[in-house]
C-alpha cells in the first residue's frame, strides 16, 4: 500500500470513529432524557442529528473520492466498502435516538406510572454495550469482539419481548394509560433496532477483517425474526 494511500485510510478511519462518537453520544442521551424525564435533553438530541446528518454524508462523499481515485483492490477495497455500509448504520443508528427522544418529550407530558419505565434501562445498557463494542472491534480490528456483538443481539430481543407482555399486562390494568404505555413499547423497540444496527457493524467488520459475509447466517435468526415481527408492531 502506497503512503498516500494509508494517509487516506487514516482519514477514512478517524472521520467514521468520530461519528460513531457522535451517534454514541446520541444514544446516551436519548435514554437520559426518557429515565430523567428531561424534554430539554431530548430537544438537545433531536436538532443535533443534523451534524450527524452532514458527518454521514462527508463520510460517503470522502469514501467515494476514495474509490475514484486511488482505486484500491482486495482488502483495501473491503475496507472502503466496510465503511460505506457503517456509515450508513450509524446514520440510521442516530434517526432511532431521534425517534427515542420524540418519546421521551411526549413522556414529560404525562404522569409518572409505577415502575415505568420498566425494564428499558436495563435493556439501553445492554444495547449501548453491544454499539460500544461494535465501534471498538473496528477500532481494533478485532473479529472475535464483533462476534460477541453478534451473540449479544438474542439477550435484547428477549428483553424486547418481555417488555411487550409487560405493556400487555398493564394495559389491562390501567386501560387509561394505553398512550402512554404504548411510547414505552414504542421506546423498546427503538432499542431492539438499534442493536441490529450494531450487529450489521460487528458483522461488516468481520467482513473487513476475513472477507466472510455473515449477513443472512445470524445466531438462531428465524426465532429472532419472528419476535420482531409480533413485538414490533405496537411499536412501529
Amino acid at each position: 500500500m502506497s503512503q498516500h494511500l494509508q494517509n487516506q485510510f487514516d482519514k477514512l478511519k478517524r472521520m467514521i470513529l468520530n461519528l460513531g462518537a457522535q451517534v454514541e453520544d446520541c444514544v446516551q442521551g436519548a435514554v437520559r432524557a426518557v429515565e430523567m424525564r428531561n424534554e430539554v435533553l431530548a430537544q438537545k438530541i433531536i436538532e443535533e442529528d443534523s451534524l450527524i446528518d452532514q458527518a454521514e454524508l462527508d463520510v460517503e462523499e470522502e469514501c467515494l473520492h476514495t474509490l475514484a481515485c486511488y482505486q484500491p483492490v482486495a482488502m483495501d477495497l473491503r475496507f472502503v466498502v466496510s465503511l460505506l455500509k457503517i456509515n450508513n448504520d450509524l446514520e440510521r443508528i442516530a434517526d432511532l435516538a431521534v425517534n427515542i427522544s420524540e418519546q421521551a418529550q411526549f413522556l414529560t407530558g404525562e404522569p409518572p406510572m409505577d415502575g415505568a419505565p420498566f425494564h428499558l434501562p436495563e435493556m439501553a445498557r445492554q444495547v449501548q454495550g453491544m454499539l460500544q463494542k461494535c465501534l471498538d472491534s473496528l477500532v481494533h480490528r478485532n473479529a472475535e469482539l464483533a462476534e460477541s456483538v453478534r451473540q449479544s443481539d438474542d439477550g435484547v430481543d428477549r428483553m424486547h419481548r418481555r417488555m411487550y407482555e409487560i405493556v400487555q399486562q398493564k394495559v389491562s390494568v390501567h386501560p387509561e394509560r394505553v398512550a402512554t404505555l404504548l411510547h414505552f413499547v414504542s421506546i423498546s423497540r427503538q432499542l431492539e433496532r438499534i442493536a441490529d444496527h450494531a450487529v450489521n457493524i460487528a458483522e461488516d467488520v468481520i467482513y473487513m477483517i476475513n472477507g466472510q459475509i455473515l449477513r443472512h447466517s445470524r445466531p438462531h435468526e428465524a426465532e429472532g425474526a419472528g419476535s420482531r415481527q409480533a413485538g414490533g408492531k405496537p411499536g412501529a
